[in-house]
C-alpha cells in the first residue's frame, strides 16, 4: 500500500514559526516533525510514500530525498494552488490509483496500528476507512456518528454539549480505495471531511476507532505538549530509547561545565554547551549548537538549533526558534514565541504568548510584556 502526506498548508497557527520553514520540518525533539510520520509508515510495513505539497516545498524534497536514506521511496507533487484535503489527493493521483491507499494529514503525531488499520478496511471492504480518536472536549471540533459494525452514520460539526451522543473525531488518517478518487474533482479545491465524506455515508464508509495516542501539532501549545509527552514517553519514537535509563537524552558529544545542572526529563542536542549555574529542565529540548550561558533557566520550553542564551536568562514554557539569540537577564516566559535569527537585548520581559518574527531586533530593555 502507499501512503499519501499531505503537507501543503501554511501552517498559520504556528507563525512565527512556519514562516521560513515549512510546519512539517518544524523540529520535533531535534528531528523535523514529519520524519517521525515517515519511520511511523514504514514501521507498519508503508515504505512508498508522496508528498502532496504547496508551500514551502524545496526544504521538505531537499532533505528527504528519494527517501532512500530513510528506507523509503519517496515521491514529490507539487500544487499550483491550494487545492483542498481531496483535491490534494487527486492531484497525485497518477501515483496512486493502482491500489487501495492510505491518506495521512502531516502535522499528526501518532501512535497508531495502521497495519490493524488497514486489516480492518480489507475485512469490511470499505469504500473508505476513517481513523477515529476520542477527545475530551467534543464541542471543539467535528464528531463522526458510528454503528456497531463501525459503520459511519454520519458527521456533527462543532456541537453543543446536549448534541453529543460520541466524543469520536476523525483522525486526519484514511485509507481508501482507488474508486474513491473518481468523487474527486480535478483541479479545484475540495475535501474529504464535506465533500467526500459525507457522500460515503451508507455506501461503505467506516470508522476504525482507537485509544492511541494522538495529538495535532498544529498551535505552540500542541507543539510544546507534543515535546512534553515525547520526553515523558507517552508516545513511543524513535528517540525514546535514548531516554530510557534516566530520561536524559544527550544527543552526542556537548560541553557541560561544572556547576550546571540537568533536570530530567530533557533532551540536548550535539554541540551544545551549557555553562556553570544554568539549569535545563524539566520539560526541556535544547537543540545542537546552542550555548546556554551561565545562570540561564530553561524550563517546560524548547530552544531550537544555534540559539544562544546569554547569562541569567529565563525561558518558560516558551519556545526559541533557530539562531535567536537572547540577552543577558531577559525573561521569556508563558507562550512567548522568539522566531529565527531574532536578536533580543537584555533586560528585556517577553510574555503572554507575545510573538517576535524572524530576525527582528530588539534592543535591550525596551519591552516589560
Amino acid at each position: 500500500m502507499k501512503a499519501v502526506i499531505l503537507v501543503g498548508g501554511q501552517g498559520t497557527r504556528l507563525r512565527p514559526l512556519t514562516l521560513g520553514t515549512p510546519k512539517p520540518m518544524v523540529p520535533l525533539a531535534n528531528m523535523p516533525f514529519v520524519s517521525y510520520v515517515l519511520e511511523h509508515l514504514k514501521k507498519n510495513g508503508i515504505e512508498e510514500i508522496v508528498f502532496s505539497m504547496g508551500y514551502l516545498p524545496d526544504g521538505i524534497k531537499s532533505y528527504f530525498g528519494d527517501g532512500s536514506a530513510f528506507g523509503v521511496k519517496v515521491t514529490y507533487v507539487v500544487e499550483d494552488r491550494p487545492l483542498g484535503t481531496a483535491g490534494a489527493v487527486k492531484n497525485v493521483a497518477e501515483h496512486i490509483s493502482d491500489h487501495d491507499f492510505m491518506v495521512l494529514n502531516g502535522d499528526i503525531l501518532t501512535d497508531l496500528d495502521l497495519r490493524a488499520l488497514i486489516d480492518f478496511h480489507q475485512k469490511k471492504e470499505a469504500m473508505g476507512t476513517i481513523a477515529l480518536t476520542p477527545v475530551q472536549d467534543p464541542t471543539a471540533y467535528g464528531l463522526v456518528r458510528t454503528g456497531p459494525a463501525g459503520e459511519v452514520l454520519g458527521f456533527l460539526e462543532k456541537p453543543s454539549w446536549d448534541q453529543i451522543d460520541t466524543n469520536l473525531i476523525n483522525a486526519g488518517i484514511y485509507v481508501l480505495k482507488n474508486e474513491v478518487l473518481d468523487m474527486i474533482p480535478a483541479g479545484i479545491e475540495y475535501s474529504f471531511e464535506r465533500g467526500v465524506f459525507p457522500r460515503l455515508v451508507g455506501k461503505g464508509l467506516f470508522g476504525f476507532g482507537s485509544e492511541c495516542y494522538w495529538m495535532d501539532i498544529g498551535t505552540p501549545e500542541k507543539y510544546l505538549q507534543a515535546h512534553y509527552d515525547i520526553l515523558e514517553k507517552n508516545v513511543t519514537t524513535s528517540v525514546s530509547a535514548c531516554l530510557d535509563k534516566d530520561f536524559v537524552c544527550v544527543q552526542g558529544k556537548i560541553e557541560l561545565h561544572n556547576g550546571a545542572k540537568l533536570v530530567p526529563p530533557v533532551m540536548i542536542g550535539e554541540g551544545t554547551r551549557i555553562e556553570a549555574g544554568a539549569r535545563i529542565g524539566r520539560m526541556a529540548v535544547i537543540g545542537p549548537g546552542c550555548v546556554i550561558s551561565a545562570g540561564s533557566v530553561v524550563e517546560e520550553s524548547v530552544i531550537q538549533e544555534g540559539s544562544t542564551l546569554e547569562e541569567n536568562v529565563v525561558v518558560r514554557r516558551s519556545i526559541i526558534a533557530r539562531g535567536a539569540q537572547i540577552g543577558r537577564d531577559t525573561v521569556v516566559t508563558a507562550g512567548a514565541i522568539v522566531g529565527e535569527e531574532a536578536k533580543v537585548g537584555g533586560e528585556n520581559i517577553l510574555a503572554n504568548n507575545i510573538r517576535v518574527y524572524p530576525r527582528t531586533v530588539i534592543q535591550e530593555g525596551t519591552i516589560k510584556f
